[in-house]
Formats: structure tokens, sequence, C-alpha cells
């Protein structure tokens, strides 16, 4: 199946909406994570504690590994991830939340048009309203 038209990298594009039933729990495995992290210097730790304490979705997004997705998956070898996590207003019965919006109706892949820009981005972790987003 392998031909020169079939490209090696893939592109695999999760969304999820979680609900927080439990702020506290979660805030309390994110800083046990924190706690436990050997490379994480003393000074970034308290601050990545004040963040994980203050704010559920930095606690998720700091918990939420993509690596852990396809670590055991035979075959397979992460390049590159980034993933993210902001507060949203989640009513299942708006079109937003559709999950086939924005797939392409003749090869079922959802519009690319922001991923150069996505891709010339730096490892590392971004902050912007309410949402982080780390890339490695």
């Amino acid at each position: 199946m392998s031909t020169p038209e079939t490209s090696r990298y893939v592109r695999l594009r999760v969304d999820l909406v979680l609900e927080i039933d439990g702020p506290e729990a979660l805030s309390e495995a994110a800083v046990g994570r924190i706690d436990a992290d050997p490379s994480l210097p003393a000074e970034d730790r308290t601050q990545t504690r004040a963040a994980v304490d203050e704010d559920a979705a930095e606690a998720l997004a700091y918990l939420v590994d993509p690596f852990d997705l396809v670590a055991t998956v035979p075959g397979v070898e992460l390049v590159q991830a980034s993933w993210s996590s902001e507060d949203v207003e989640y009513d299942p019965d708006a079109g937003m939340w559709d999950l086939d919006e924005g797939l392409d109706e003749d090869d079922d892949t959802a519009d690319d048009s922001d991923d150069e820009e996505e891709d010339e981005e730096e490892e590392g972790e971004y902050e912007e309203e309410g949402r982080t987003e780390r890339r490695a």
C-alpha cells in the first residue's frame, strides 16, 4: 500500500469537550504531577502550581499529554504535537458542536488553512485569553 504518492506523515486531530465535575481533584492531580517533575526548575514550579490551582483548564492542559495517546501504537513515532485547553460554554444542541463541521465533503479532511502558521511556531507554552497551548 506504500506508494511514492503516500505520505509518511499523518496529522491526527482530536477535539474533546470535557465536563469538569471535580476541579479540586483535577488541581490536586496536576500539582502532584508538577511536584514529581524533576525537569521543572523551582522558580517555574511555584508559578505552574499557582496556575493549575486557579484554572481547571490549565490543570487539564498540564495533565493531558498527546505522547501518551500514541506511545503504545505500533509502527508510529510522534514527530510533533500541540495541545491546548480553554473554558467554553457548551450547548450540545448548538450547531457549533457538530463534529462534522469543517470537513470537506470531497475528501473528509478538515480545513488546513492555518496549518502553516501553526507549524512555524516554536516548542513551548503559549497563553492567549484563557487558553493554554503546549507544543513539543
